[in-house]
This record gives structure tokens, sequence and C-alpha cells, in this order.
């Protein structure tokens, strides 16, 4: 049998993202992207710009889903 890759499907999230965040998608495209395979452009790896972490201030993880307002270290984009 051949080797499958499996995601698990992410909320897709519509609130503007903490100033923070930031995403392999920001190097290479210029941008954080909502894209619809993982594979593209980095989806899913994350870090915050405060402790340039994969764990945020708070020292929750750190993703685009998570990074929202209501967080504790959120920060709004200006």
């Amino acid at each position: 049998m051949a080797f499958e890759k499996h995601y698990d499907a992410q909320p897709r999230v519509i609130t503007p993202p903490c100033i923070h965040l930031r995403s392999k998608a920001m190097c290479v495209a210029g941008e954080l992207r909502d894209v619809e395979h993982p594979d593209e452009a980095g989806g899913q790896h994350f870090w915050c710009n405060m402790t340039q972490h994969v764990l945020g201030p708070d020292e929750a993880h750190v993703l685009r889903h998570t990074c929202v307002p209501g967080r504790e270290c959120y920060r709004e984009t200006h």
C-alpha cells in the first residue's frame, strides 16, 4: 500500500490574525494565505514573532485558528 498524507481539517477562520502571527507562506508569498492544501506555501507552519517560537507568550500553541481576538496575547493588526 502506498503512503498517503492525511491532515486534520482546520476550522475556517474569518477574524483577523494577531499582528505577531508569522508563517512560511508570508516568507514565500508575502502574505498570510488561507490555502486548501497544507503543502501549499507551508500552510501549517506558524510561529509567534514575539517569542520566535511555536508557542506564544501565553505558552499556548501558535496556529491560525488560535491567534485571534480573545486570546490574552492577541494584538490587533493595524
